[in-house]
């Protein structure tokens, strides 16, 4: 087994905080730039005379195009090295995300969004593969509910800063705040982030290799169900959140702009939740923890069908929080399932991921517009219940090792 030359100081040394706050400001920077777009969707909706269908492709067309990039960004970081990869990658997103901001139609704003996915793929499957790389395994899940952390701050600042600075000036000036924003993370991510020591950078792209190790673990049956839990796990989410500021931005509720992107507070729970996920499951293992992830998003699903304000947010809050535990455990889980090729691992499970933000939280939009918020549930229901059946055929010494 290989040794690890890097970062094996005791948590909280000067190297191992620069590495968490490095990755959390990664994790803030690329989260709140791919949800930015959530809470305006019906302002999309106004402004460009489109369906509340075709407004969630703002958000699925940059997961769809993420979730392939991240496969590509997995090979071509062992080129181009993973710092340098996602600093970029950062930068661009950044970039495009105030270019956004002038676009005069909704076709050129799709087209940007899905440039912005494409180019953001560098982020996620690189981090991970970083951090399973370059972390000590004993400080692996600390280390991986830190960035968790980070993309929960990320999702959910990105959020509500887009529904305040909507109200105040327009959904334009708030994308390109954010951009800004991001481009500053982008530089103090390039300068507290410590160099790759435990990846053999390679000078070609080697197609066969890379395929091979994709393959390779597609074969392994615990990492396969790992990414069905993924993408199931993201679908219920991203669902939920695409269509509740539709449903609280009509009758009865019809509450502003600012008071629908306040809802997205309950990210603050998901911060806490993925950083003590891991201690957790030390404690008690990891399946048990992930199957109290679903549950609690299974609770959580059911009180939103009540008709008071404050049932729904609770159930908000509790659907994020068991959401981030079951994230944090399942991803911070691959690594330890890939005994080599861990780039290739946390590229698929993330395309599983995001594939289902972008499929299912796209075609949900069919069932809102036809069956309304019960149908929502029902869809939710039926994915959690799939997820439990999934977690209770993986043997519970695999998700413990």
């Amino acid at each position: 087994m290989k040794e690890h030359s890097a970062l094996v100081t005791p948590f909280g040394m000067s190297e191992f905080k620069k590495a968490g706050l490095a990755l959390f400001l990664l994790g803030f920077s690329s989260f709140s730039l791919i949800y930015c777009v959530q809470p305006l969707l019906p302002e999309f909706t106004s402004s460009f005379h489109i369906t509340a269908s075709s407004s969630a492709l703002a958000l699925s067309m940059t997961t769809g195009f993420l979730a392939f990039s991240i496969m590509l960004s997995g090979a071509f970081s062992q080129v181009l090295g993973r710092k340098g990869l996602m600093f970029y990658s950062m930068s661009l997103a950044g970039i495009l995300n105030i270019i956004c901001a002038i676009s005069p139609n909704w076709q050129i704003l799709i087209f940007l969004r899905s440039i912005e996915g494409f180019v953001l793929g560098g982020v996620p499957a690189v981090a991970m593969a970083w951090i399973a790389e370059e972390i000590h395994p004993k400080d692996l899940s600390r280390m991986m509910g830190l960035y968790i952390a980070g993309t929960a701050f990320g999702g959910m600042m990105g959020r509500v800063g887009m529904g305040l600075l909507t109200e105040i000036f327009s959904w334009q000036v708030s994308m390109a705040v954010l951009g800004f924003i991001c481009l500053f993370c982008a530089l103090g991510f390039i300068k507290l982030l410590p160099d790759a020591r435990n990846v053999t950078q390679r000078k070609i792209m080697n197609v066969s290799f890379h395929l091979n190790a994709w393959l390779g673990h597609l074969k392994n049956i615990h990492l396969v169900r790992l990414y069905s839990i993924g993408f199931l796990m993201t679908s219920v989410f991203v669902t939920l959140f695409n269509y509740v500021t539709f449903r609280f931005s009509t009758e009865p509720y019809s509450l502003s702009q600012t008071q629908i992107s306040l809802i997205f507070l309950s990210y603050s729970f998901g911060m806490v939740s993925s950083s003590i996920a891991g201690t957790m499951a030390d404690r008690v293992g990891r399946k048990p923890v992930l199957s109290l992830g679903f549950i609690l998003m299974l609770i959580g699903v059911f009180l939103t069908l009540s008709a008071s304000l404050f049932y729904i947010i609770l159930g908000i809050v509790i659907v994020t929080t068991g959401f981030f535990i079951s994230h944090s455990i399942a991803s911070g889980n691959v690594g330890k399932l890939a005994h080599e090729n861990k780039g290739h691992a946390a590229s698929l499970y993330l395309l599983f991921y995001y594939l289902g933000s972008s499929i299912i939280g796209s075609m949900s939009g069919i069932v809102w517009q036809e069956q309304g918020w019960d149908g929502i549930v029902i869809l939710n229901v039926f994915m959690i219940v799939l997820a439990l059946v999934i977690i209770a055929f993986t043997q519970r010494v695999t998700m413990s090792e």
